[in-house]
């Protein structure tokens, strides 16, 4: 293996295909992990395959343990997927992103570079929209770079909030700014979520609506089954919280009369 030395933004790849006027889509871990969650059901599903890591002095300064007791460094990776028809795809995930604002502007530099160099020119980047509380049927929530994509994304129910001086923080929000002012054009879709838990219904919305506009035909089967186990999960917290509840009611009583 090739030595590396690791900077404030270091691209490996381990191949540089040929790609048609790619799209870049990006998910990466924030709230609800709604983005990641999104963009790793697409990669899988569509079987993209990964061409390049990005590792960085400004991820925590942690390895991960595999399931086999190796060890291996953070970083982001960049997915690639050939279209017959469409367009093709650039997909980026990975497992943090930067640490500090000089980082993240950095890294979203790095991967808009990337970008640029495959011949991209539209940018989708994925994220949660939090509103504090649990939600049935999240709502898809957009921003995005010109009006007329705006118009666009409207035509597939995308919810634009109109909240002028409203923020998209992170890399879903700087590659956009970023992008643009490189000639770029782009949109972000935020999956309504509660903002404490793995969202994968809230994924689930968001992947639906990239899917559509992109003409891409999917499974969501593996993201409805994770959906139903978290559902699980908080289900058992709730009633635990109302069997606690339920209990210091009742000692309460003792001490009355």
């Amino acid at each position: 293996m090739e030595k590396i030395r690791i900077k404030e933004a270091t691209v490996v790849y381990f191949k540089k295909p040929k790609l048609k006027e790619p799209v870049l889509i990006e998910g990466l871990p924030g709230v609800g992990n709604v983005g990641k969650l999104a963009a790793e059901h697409l990669i899988d599903e569509i079987k993209a395959k990964k061409f390049a890591e990005i590792y960085s002095t400004d991820f925590p300064p942690q390895v991960l343990v595999n399931a086999d007791g190796t060890i291996r460094l953070v970083k982001n990776e960049l997915y690639y997927k050939k279209s017959r028809k469409g367009k093709d795809l650039i997909i980026l995930t990975g497992d943090f992103q930067g640490m500090s604002p000089k980082g993240q502007y950095i890294l979203a530099e790095a991967v808009l570079d990337i970008a640029e160099e495959f011949g991209a020119s539209m940018i989708y980047t994925l994220g949660g929209y939090g509103i504090g509380m649990e939600v049935e049927k999240p709502r898809v929530i957009g921003a995005a770079t010109h009006l007329e994509i705006v118009e666009e994304l409207k035509k597939y129910g995308v919810i634009f909030k109109g909240e002028e001086g409203g923020g998209i923080i992170g890399a879903s929000g700087l590659l956009l700014g970023l992008g643009m002012l490189r000639g770029l054009k782009g949109a972000c879709l935020m999956g309504e979520t509660s903002g404490y838990i793995v969202d994968p219904n809230s994924a689930r919305e968001v992947i639906k609506v990239l899917t559509k506009m992109l003409g891409i035909k999917i499974s969501f089967a593996r993201l409805d089954e994770k959906a139903e186990e978290v559902k699980k999960i908080t289900d058992r917290i709730r009633n635990l919280e109302k069997t606690l509840a339920e209990k210091e009611r009742k000692e309460d009583l003792r001490y009355i009369g």
